[in-house]
């Protein structure tokens, strides 16, 4: 399973697009409030009720963690730092998008790795960042941000599910 965590504030352009697409690649995801409700409010007043909350799930079997940006305070979330922390000491794959490499950024993530970010959030990155629009770093996956959206699902799917799964959902979302 992949999880994609929203919080309030969350970038309705990064979490939407990349839960369409991926869902148009059969690519297993759940959506998951980090706050204390279901329903999450995104930075332009769109409401998505997510499919779990944080403290529901035991994340066993989670294959990628994704963050969309916006402006949320994902790392107050103290459980999703410390899944964060562990899925990546484990090398499995994280994604963020826009603000959300930050998280990544100040939980060490990313030390060694490279990785892009929206302008003016570099700072928490320090020498990862190397700029660009979607950048993939080892088993991490960052994208500038709410333009590159798809960019960053296709990124996704490829990864989860290969080149040609990537081809035909783009090749179908084009029409």
């Amino acid at each position: 399973m992949n999880y994609l965590f929203l919080d309030n504030g969350f970038e309705e352009i990064e979490a939407i697009t990349t839960i369409d697409l991926l869902r148009r690649a059969n690519i297993p995801l759940t959506t998951v409030s980090v706050t204390p409700d279901i329903l999450v409010k995104g930075a332009h007043n769109i409401s998505i009720e997510a499919d779990a909350k944080i403290d529901n799930l035991d994340f066993s079997d989670a294959q990628m963690l994704i963050l969309p940006g916006g402006q949320t305070n994902l790392i107050d979330s103290q459980p999703l730092c410390d899944l964060l922390v562990k899925h990546n000491n484990d090398n499995k794959l994280i994604a963020a998008i826009c603000a959300a490499p930050m998280v990544l950024g100040r939980l060490g993530i990313l030390n060694g790795k490279q990785a892009t970010c929206y302008p003016g959030c570099e700072e928490p990155l320090g020498e990862s960042y190397v700029g660009g629009l979607v950048v993939e770093s080892k088993n991490i996956i960052t994208a500038k941000g709410p333009g590159l959206a798809a960019d960053f699902a296709f990124c996704i799917i490829e990864k989860l599910a290969g080149e040609e799964t990537a081809d035909h959902v783009y090749d179908t979302a084009q029409y």
